[in-house]
Order: C-alpha cells, then sequence, then structure tokens
C-alpha cells in the first residue's frame, strides 16, 4: 500500500549552486520539502510511531522530514523529484520487514563444513616446523 503525502508537503525554495549561469544569481530553483510527521493526517497513529522509529534520524529539531533537489535548472522538475524522494523515503519505511524463518544446516552442509575444518587444520600442521625428537619415530 503506497501513501502519496503530497498533499500535505510544504515547500521552501532557494537559489541553488551549480550549472546555469546567470540563471543560479537570480532565480530560485532549489526546492526544498518538508513533511510534518506527527501533524499528518494520512498516517494512523501506529504508522506514525514506526516512522518516527525507522527514520527518526532523519527528521530535523521541529519533527519534520525533509528531502532537497537542485538538480535541474526547473522549480517544477526539482519540486517533482523532491516530493518522489520524500514518497520513496516513507513507503520504504511503512514497508513490513519480512520475518526471517529459521532453518536447521542440512547433513551433507554439516559434512562439508567438517571437511573443510579438517583439509584447513592439515594444512597448517603441515607449516609446522619438525622436531628432532618427532622426526625419529
Amino acid at each position: 500500500m503506497k501513501i502519496d503525502i503530497s498533499r500535505e508537503l510544504f515547500f521552501r525554495t532557494a537559489r541553488s549552486g551549480g550549472k546555469g549561469g546567470q540563471n543560479v544569481n537570480k532565480v530560485e530553483t532549489m526546492v526544498e520539502a518538508l513533511f510534518q510527521v506527527s501533524a499528518s493526517r494520512l498516517l494512523t497513529e501506529a504508522q506514525k510511531q514506526v516512522l518516527i522509529g525507522r527514520i527518526g534520524h532523519k527528521l530535523n529539531s521541529e519533527g519534520c522530514l525533509t528531502a532537497r533537489s537542485s538538480a535541474t535548472r526547473s522549480q517544477l522538475s526539482n519540486k517533482e523529484i523532491a516530493i518522489e524522494k520524500i514518497n520513496a523515503l516513507v513507503n520504504g519505511a511503512l514497508v513490513k520487514k519480512k520475518a526471517r524463518i529459521s532453518t536447521r544446516p542440512t547433513k551433507a552442509s554439516g559434512e562439508k563444513r567438517i571437511k573443510g575444518k579438517k583439509s584447513r587444520s592439515e594444512v597448517k600442521e603441515g607449516r609446522k616446523k619438525i622436531h628432532r625428537q618427532t622426526w625419529n619415530q
């Protein structure tokens, strides 16, 4: 289930660096999208808790999730990129992790592991120095 949170985003613009020549100096093309997690009406309380638990380190001091884009020279396309970034973050965090089903190792894999350990042991045994007492026996 994908949630589109674009209706609850706030946007800020600023002048962005990089390519654009004179355009960079006079047009605010960089877009920053802000999403207030705790004030969201689209998310349930359980989803908000999951979101804060998983991506809480990306929230700022006011509890806003932010995404910036200054990849293109157009403010509109930067806005779309920022929306995609923030939607991907939220939807990725809300995906349930698949539970790992533990399995027992097979008999063949156990034997293979023991065989490998024995062969490594023999290689290391072969590297030892031979002492006179063991040479005569």
